[in-house]
């Protein structure tokens, strides 16, 4: 008898994709957190992290729960969000020059342009481009200020954006970061009037854009926002992605199989005030902690911890430094180059990994993005071990030409995964790509959600590779 892994591995196999499956199922896939109760977010880390972020823990508001079952399972767990969050909208970037950013993002990852808010549309304030997988969620906006002679704030599609606010960031990042993680929530006004009275920090008040979409935004960390959309179901005026954007048609640009956003990394210099505070203000719950004692390398150490809502359609991990060890990490050399705490990388769920990566892999030297060394070939005997039952030895093959990282969760889920090099001149923001095999509903057919977990014994392995990677940018002394 297969197991769903193995199901689902030769359903794919009738497919054009090596791998294919939905990835959309709002359910906690391993076992993590009984049903019914939520663990106390963060205190042995808090005690880690001294007294002061021990106390801010102890302040955390915690949501009223209430039982919410899955229609397909049947199973029930707690309902701890202090708002209803659907899943990732959109990715922000502010940068020097929009057009040439999205074009290289949409060459080197596949992703056509989708829509535009710039002079041609009357928008004086900044020039926008919208990236858009074809048939996924994930979203990608490059936005740049116009100069200050000739910018008019009242003209901005997007009504929080501030020309000198976007100036200084791009000086402090280096011209190109996040500046904002929007999720799609059922009111926007709502989610931001709940989280401000759970402690969030405000950044930008509800505001009505037209059609019914509202936008706001709070403090996610740094100069990083959390931004919250929410629009009709219906949507019947067919706004596709904000009022003010002119939708575009793009033809030629090939398809390298991106789907959405699987997780989002920030760092921090301190993690336990940030986790209570972010907690705290949305209701996510602990999805996994990790420690410096569980994954370190021989020179260099972190701990995180990822937040999770309660359809687990949102992951944010956070993770801090672990400072005095013999070497500085990747995570302190990102706050260090970036200038403060901020997006570390975006997560990429492909439905393909082995198509994608080919794809990318034959633009990285013509100006798209280039990927982490591979591991050595030993690393593969233990991959083999994990999933030789779910990859035939072709794949495995091809996972190791690749440079892929083959892992399997405790929900018996196999998760490859890749990263690129750092994307601009400074070692801080990176790309991930992300498979995830497994875990099938048997009754509608459809992957549980965060099939895999976070591949444990993948991630020493990948901080490794990072910090590689990292030396080979050591000046000699």
């Amino acid at each position: 008898m297969m197991n769903n892994a193995q199901a689902h591995l030769a359903v794919a196999s009738s497919s054009s994709s090596p791998f294919h499956g939905a990835h959309h199922l709002l359910l906690n896939s391993n076992g993590r957190r009984p049903a019914g109760r939520r663990p106390p977010l963060l205190l042995p880390l808090a005690v880690r992290c001294g007294p002061a972020a021990q106390m801010l823990l102890t302040t955390k508001t915690t949501p009223t729960a209430t039982a919410i079952g899955n229609v397909k399972s049947g199973m029930m767990k707690e309902a701890t969000d202090l708002f209803h969050v659907i899943d990732y909208h959109h990715v922000e970037f502010w940068c020097a020059d929009a057009a040439s950013a999205a074009a290289r993002f949409s060459f080197g990852l596949g992703v056509p342009l989708a829509a535009q808010s710039d002079l041609s549309t009357g928008n004086t304030a900044h020039a926008s481009r919208l990236l858009r997988a074809r048939s996924g969620s994930l979203a990608f906006l490059f936005t740049a200020p116009y100069a200050p002679q000739v910018g008019d704030a009242a003209t901005a599609s997007v009504p929080s954006f501030s020309a000198d606010a976007a100036r200084r960031f791009t000086g402090t990042h280096g011209g190109l970061a996040v500046r904002a993680v929007a999720v799609r929530v059922s009111d926007a006004a709502e989610a931001f009037a709940r989280s401000v009275e759970a402690g969030a920090r405000p950044a930008f008040g509800p505001a009505d854009l037209g059609h019914g979409f509202r936008v706001a935004e709070v403090e996610l960390s740094g100069d990083t926002v959390l931004r919250f959309v929410s629009y009709p179901a219906d949507n019947t005026d067919d706004v596709s992605f904000l009022p003010g954007f002119q939708d575009v048609l793009s033809t030629g640009v090939p398809d390298f199989g991106l789907k959405r956003i699987d997780h989002i990394d920030v760092n921090v210099p301190e993690l336990a005030p940030v986790a209570a505070n972010v907690s705290g203000f949305t209701g996510f719950h602990q999805f996994w902690e990790f420690t410096h004692d569980q994954f370190r390398t021989a020179e260099t150490g972190m701990n995180g911890v990822v937040l999770a809502n309660d359809a687990e359609t949102v992951l944010l991990t956070l993770v801090e430094p672990v400072y005095g060890t013999k070497r500085r990490g990747h995570v302190e050399t990102f706050l260090e180059h970036h200038g403060g705490p901020g997006v570390q990388h975006l997560a990429i769920m492909s439905e393909d990994i082995l198509g994608t990566l080919r794809e990318i892999r034959a633009r990285s030297s013509m100006g798209g993005f280039e990927l982490l060394a591979p591991p050595p070939a030993s690393y593969y005997d233990g991959a083999r071990e994990r999933a030789g039952d779910v990859l035939s030895e072709a794949q495995m093959k091809e996972c190791q030409e690749l440079g892929v990282r083959v892992d399997r969760g405790d929900d018996d889920g196999v998760v490859l995964q890749m990263f690129t090099k750092p994307t601009g001149d400074r070692p801080t923001l990176l790309l991930e790509f992300v498979q995830r095999i497994g875990c099938m509903d048997k009754e509608g057919g459809e992957q549980r959600a965060v099939c895999g977990g976070f591949a444990k014994r993948n991630v020493p392995d990948l901080i490794k590779a990072i910090e590689d990677y990292g030396k080979t940018l050591d000046a000699p002394a």
